[in-house]
């Protein structure tokens, strides 16, 4: 029987972690550690490279809800339960409610941009250290911030929506206008919450009193919502042609006077691209990201509990690997310690690192540092080097940060 690779919510918040090394407790020990994980060479027979896995908490500098942060829907929003990929599928009643509050949350969406930490990824490519990106996340920043970087989008995206019967898919932006025009109401109540303000603030206890919830990937509850009431499109070439289904049987797709479908429909039902709860990552995209593991040498991890066993995966092949991995993340991550078992205790960032700084102020900081003639100078002598170079002598941490110290 094949492994599945499902993804799974899991809701509780794990233990906080063991900073490796404890120098990285602080900025400028934290960019020292880095530094020393990036110049050290992998063990013999590993690329040089090194690949970053990434989650919701990245984004968060963007202005979008993760999961388990400080702000994240788990811990502000604890009634809070996703919408499964049986249910979307199976519910047309299911399909009002997270289409109706998609609607809402798809203006904060598509106006949010990618952050200093999406742009310090693309500088880490320039700089000859990063060579690829698995990310979970759905709200495309990665392929925008460095479109040189190949990036593997685990979960999908939402930039599409696409069809569960012919698979084609449609710009969202487009959905976002035929869903406004079904529903003059709900457009008059998303442009009073636009102009409100009700939809930016980042304070969970002001959304609250303006009446709203703000989640992860986009979705936004208004407890009390006639979510009965939202209508949507169906996909325009099932609409057209109404396609067979697997048992042989003619597909329906019926429309109402205005366009949306009727729940009759068995095709032509229009998803978000992306792997939603209880669904299964495709094998051509289990078999990209295993590839970016394996053609790496590192595992840089980054705003993620790894709390999804699609991702957690990742970093314990990479561990099976026998790749060096370095974890920042604002609490703590799915069985972390196992990624830092027989690490030499005396060791400074070569073999491993462990930070909770965030990563907004450590990434432009590490890029910066690593800008520097000296630090180039040691990443050019180390990849002349034979594969067990010593380790770069540490840098005077008073001249690599006096611009940070000032």
């Amino acid at each position: 029987m094949p492994t599945s690779f499902m993804r799974i919510p899991y809701r509780d918040l794990l233990p906080p972690p063991n900073i490796i090394p404890s120098s990285a407790s602080t900025l400028p020990g934290a960019i020292i550690a880095l530094q020393e994980f990036f110049h050290n060479p992998p063990p013999s027979g590993l690329p040089t490279s090194t690949v970053v896995l990434t989650g919701a908490g990245l984004s968060v500098a963007s202005g979008l809800a993760d999961y388990r942060g400080v702000k994240g829907t788990y811990r502000v929003n604890k009634t809070h339960r996703p919408i499964y990929h049986h249910e979307f599928i199976s519910s047309h009643e299911t399909r009002k409610r997270y289409w109706a509050r998609s609607f809402l949350g798809w203006t904060t969406m598509s106006m949010a941009n990618p952050n200093s930490g999406h742009y310090a990824i693309r500088d880490l490519g320039k700089l000859g250290v990063v060579k690829g990106v698995i990310t979970q996340n759905v709200d495309s920043f990665h392929p925008r911030a460095h479109p040189d970087i190949p990036t593997v989008e685990l979960h999908g995206y939402l930039r599409s929506a696409v069809c569960i019967t012919c698979r084609n898919e449609y710009p969202r932006d487009v959905f976002q206008t035929e869903l406004a025009r079904l529903n003059p109401v709900w457009k008059d109540f998303l442009k009073e919450a636009i102009s409100s303000g009700a939809l930016e603030t980042e304070d969970p206890n002001e959304k609250r009193t303006r009446g709203v919830k703000m989640n992860a990937d986009g979705d936004v509850e208004v407890p009390g919502a006639p979510y009965t009431t939202f209508r949507y499109p169906a996909c325009p070439t099932c609409l057209t042609r109404p396609p067979p289904l697997a048992d042989g049987t003619k597909g329906v797709v019926e429309v109402d006077q205005d366009g949306a479908l009727e729940p009759i429909s068995n095709a032509g039902i229009l998803k978000p691209a992306v792997v939603m709860f209880g669904d299964s990552i495709s094998p051509e995209v289990k078999h990209d990201a295993d590839k970016a593991i394996d053609n790496a040498g590192r595992l840089l991890v980054m705003g993620t509990s790894l709390a999804t066993y699609s991702a957690w995966r990742l970093a314990k092949r990479a561990k099976d690997r026998g790749m060096p991995i370095a974890v920042i993340n604002m609490g703590g991550v799915r069985g972390e310690e196992a990624f830092f078992t027989d690490l030499d205790p005396n060791q400074t960032g070569g073999q491993g690192v462990r930070t909770e700084i965030s990563t907004e102020s450590l990434l432009p900081a590490l890029v910066q540092a690593m800008r520097k003639p000296e630090a180039r100078s040691r990443r050019h002598h180390h990849h002349h080097d034979a594969p067990h170079a010593v380790a770069f002598e540490r840098t005077n941490p008073a001249e690599v940060f006096k611009d940070f110290l000032s």
